[in-house]
């Protein structure tokens, strides 16, 4: 149910309907639709009333007031009401022969009279005849056709005195039927025309021909079920053909032609724009102007969708040929001298609704915002529903458009997302396969460290016995060589303890300043280099750092890695370590040119005893030492590498993160 207010404007937007296609924008020649979040909403104060944007609108989102129960409650009340009748109705009732069985529908529907507009059409085309051959030197333009009348008013108002002051046919013919029927006559005007709705007081109520096959659908009232009349005299002459493109200039036999015409004749959204911007420029001043708004009034928005301009065109031009055949001519002399002396004339108030143009300083800046810089940003693509980007940036300006109307722009800007996007959720797997592998670190940890501390007590006691023992037998002793070798293993087993306990964290951090230079220098230097192997150290300007860390316990870690490195190239290759500041990190790069790691390893390889080497050449620890190392430093330690040859390079990045605590 729509709100009162909504019901009494002559257009609305159905919201749950518009599609943010800007169709509107595009096709309203007043440029009367504001966009807000995305939606189009027609400012009634703006709006000429030419029905153009509910023509254009494929999803129906545009719709004018409708009339149907206000004309059925004047047809149910107690005064007499006459339709008069616009002279387009051929154009839409095509599915009806006779012109008769139309007027029989509509006595049937209720109307007590049914008139021609065409009379009236008659009537002021000799007003026009009057002022177009009067030898004066100004120049006017036509006012029968209302939205014409309204975009001059509102926004060129410094031609509204060349407006000629002359009412529309529908409101000569009101005038007519008053003077012959009395003023309690209700009149309802029947046509193509939606602006129609709002132009005169002096019509009761205005039905577009779609709202009358409406209700004459919904009455069951058909052409075959009624008898056949005539339309109420006075009769239509030429009038009738007012519809049609140059209609005017037929009815009273005015010359249209390069060489004696002085008329111009635009119709339609684009074409009558130029021609009022031409004249107000005086490019065409010593000319008439003839303007519809649309392409002949038999392509109102208030006729039925979907009808051929020509083949409407031929509809009325047969109905007027067949019609002037059998019209007494006389009679229509008589008509027209009786209903002459009417006054006819009008005067057109002005309401200028231009907006203050905005300067060539904030046209710029906005163009700036849509990223509109230099010549090849200006596409002028029209997908905002404006002719050029200048003309959206001032649209944005006067509150009239959106930036996002521009398309390039949202295009760029959702790629930019997409690839945030993607850039995002690549960090946030990472993160998850990292927090993934915190909590089974943590959960090996804890178990971990159980196992060291329940070892450590009686390993303790074994080393303890095994040594005083050892220090009481004479070398040359049966059981010495056999106790040496339990001495030999208790302290390996006592390594194996001290290496959980620190992949556990359960060791002590002694931090103290040290240069992160000499730091790796020692580490490197604790490693035996084959002589097949390369060493670059690349300290990227960091020979000067130094930062709060526990010194032995980092030595450890990067000694790890390095011998890792290097028995990963047991061919030789190229060790390279790097120390880095990346947003106020360090960081360690440690880089071999080995064999890799196989990707079903690497989620594997902080595990304590979990190791790739052969039988006897590691306990797993090296890895898991470094990790608990790291992490008790508050870092992070990542891994890149490639095992397959087909992939490119292969090789092994352990990357060391540590907080930089410089000094």
């Amino acid at each position: 149910m729509k709100e009162s207010a909504d019901i009494k404007k002559l257009l609305i937007t159905l919201k749950d309907r518009c599609r943010v296609c800007y169709t509107c924008v595009r096709e309203c020649p007043a440029k009367a639709i504001k966009i807000i979040n995305g939606q189009a909403e027609v400012l009634i104060d703006r709006c000429i009333g030419c029905g153009n944007c509910t023509r254009v609108c494929s999803q129906g989102a545009k719709v004018y007031r409708r009339s149907g129960m206000e004309v059925a409650d004047i047809l149910e009340s107690p005064c007499r009401v006459a339709a008069i009748v616009a002279p387009s109705f051929p154009a839409e009732f095509t599915e009806i022969d006779d012109y008769r069985s139309f007027v029989g529908m509509m006595r049937k529907l209720g109307f007590d009279n049914v008139f021609e507009v065409g009379f009236g059409a008659d009537l002021v085309a000799f007003e026009y005849k009057k002022i177009l051959e009067a030898k004066s030197d100004k120049r006017y333009i036509s006012s029968d056709c209302p939205a014409i009348v309204n975009y001059i008013r509102k926004y060129h108002p410094e031609l509204n005195p060349s407006l000629a002051g002359i009412v529309s046919p529908m409101v000569a013919m009101s005038r007519v039927v008053k003077k012959k029927l009395g003023n309690d006559i209700k009149v309802v005007f029947l046509g193509p025309c939606v602006a129609k709705k709002e132009e005169s007081p002096e019509i009761d109520e205005v039905l577009t021909f779609s709202e009358l096959r409406e209700m004459f659908s919904e009455r069951g009232i058909e052409a075959g079920k009624v008898a056949p009349a005539e339309f109420d005299p006075p009769e239509a002459g030429k009038g009738a053909v007012f519809p049609i493109s140059r209609g005017l200039l037929q009815t009273v036999d005015i010359k249209d032609n390069a060489f004696e015409g002085n008329i111009i004749v635009a119709e339609g959204r684009a074409d009558f724009q130029e021609a009022v911007k031409e004249f107000e420029a005086g490019l065409i001043s010593g000319q008439h102007l003839e303007l519809l708004c649309c392409e002949g009034c038999i392509m109102g928005p208030g006729m039925t969708e979907g009808g051929k301009h020509y083949a409407r065109r031929s509809f009325v031009s047969n109905y007027v040929r067949e019609k002037l055949k059998k019209y007494n001519r006389e009679e229509w002399n008589n008509n027209i001298k009786e209903y002459n002396t009417l006054d006819l004339t009008t005067v057109f108030e002005t309401d200028d609704q231009r907006l203050p143009s905005p300067s060539v300083e904030e046209i710029r800046q906005e163009l700036e915002k849509m990223g509109k810089v230099d010549a090849r940003d200006f596409l002028n693509c029209g997908a905002c529903g404006y002719e050029s980007c200048e003309e959206h940036a001032i649209a944005i300006i006067e509150g009239l458009a959106e930036i996002e109307m521009c398309l390039p722009m949202t295009i760029d800007k959702l790629h930019n997302s997409i690839n945030d996007l993607a850039v995002t959720n690549e960090k946030l797997v990472s993160v998850q396969q990292a927090l993934k592998q915190s909590e089974k670190m943590a959960s090996m940890g804890q178990l971990s460290a159980g196992i060291a501390h329940e070892l450590n007590n009686p390993l303790g006691v074994v080393i303890m016995y095994s040594n005083i023992l050892l220090d009481e037998l004479p070398k040359n002793a049966e059981a010495y060589t056999d106790l040496k070798l339990i001495v030999e293993q208790a302290n390996r087993c006592k390594k194996i303890v001290g290496g959980l306990l620190n992949f556990a964290r359960k060791n002590q951090v002694n931090p103290a300043e040290v240069k992160l230079e000499r730091l790796v220098r020692q580490a490197v230097d604790a490693v035996i280099i084959p002589d097949n192997v390369d060493v670059v150290l690349d300290i990227n300007g960091m020979s000067q750092y130094t930062a709060m860390l526990d010194a032995e316990q980092i030595i450890q870690a990067l000694t790890n890695l390095i011998k890792n490195a290097i028995e990963a190239m047991p061919e030789g290759g190229i060790l390279k370590i790097e120390i880095k500041d990346e947003n106020g990190n360090i960081e360690f790069h440690i880089i071999d040119t080995g064999t890799g790691i196989k990707e079903d390893d690497m989620d594997k390889i902080f595990e304590p005893f979990y190791t790739t080497k052969g039988i006897g050449k590691g306990t797993g620890l090296g890895l898991a030492t470094t990790y608990g190392i790291v992490k008790m430093h508050n870092g992070q330690i990542d891994a890149i590498s490639n095992a397959d040859p087909g992939k490119g390079d292969t090789g092994t990045r352990f990357i060391v993160k540590l907080p930089a605590n410089k000094v």
